[in-house]
């Protein structure tokens, strides 16, 4: 099984408001980067769309590493996904886009690194830019 890194970053300018994302997407010296915009969206809403378009863009099962400055995103994978999915999602946030990851994650083994955001990782910056010029094009 391949191992891939999937950095991700999301932006809302007004949160709700423009909307932007951005998923690097590395295996061995390859990169590739998936980005987009949403009117109208929240902060936490483009975080989680990173990681799913990223992960919609992979064509095989892989071992995939997701890092992400935001603990919803990796949190909501590591710690409280199991849950939400045994309540049916009853009075959580954004029900449509985690059954939606859940979906897209099911071939892959993932595990969520949570990194510190606007503290010099370098792909986390590069996300977090493309992510607010996505947004801006709006």
């Amino acid at each position: 099984m391949k191992q891939v890194h999937l950095f991700s970053d999301g932006s809302s300018l007004g949160n709700p408001g423009r909307g932007g994302y951005c998923a690097i997407l590395r295996y061995q010296d390859k990169e590739k980067i998936i980005s987009g915009a949403q009117n109208d969206a929240t902060n936490n809403q483009m975080e989680l769309k990173a990681v799913i378009e990223g992960l919609k863009a992979l064509k095989e099962p892989c071992s995939v590493e997701i890092v992400s400055d935001s603990s919803y995103v990796v949190k909501g994978i590591n710690e409280w996904l199991d849950g939400w999915v045994k309540k049916e999602f009853k009075k959580v946030k954004n029900p449509d886009l985690w059954r939606e990851y859940l979906e897209v994650a099911k071939p892959h083994r993932i595990n969520a690194t949570w990194v510190r955001g606007h503290a010099g990782h370098a792909e986390n910056e590069k996300c977090d830019r493309i992510a607010k010029e996505e947004a801006e094009k709006l």
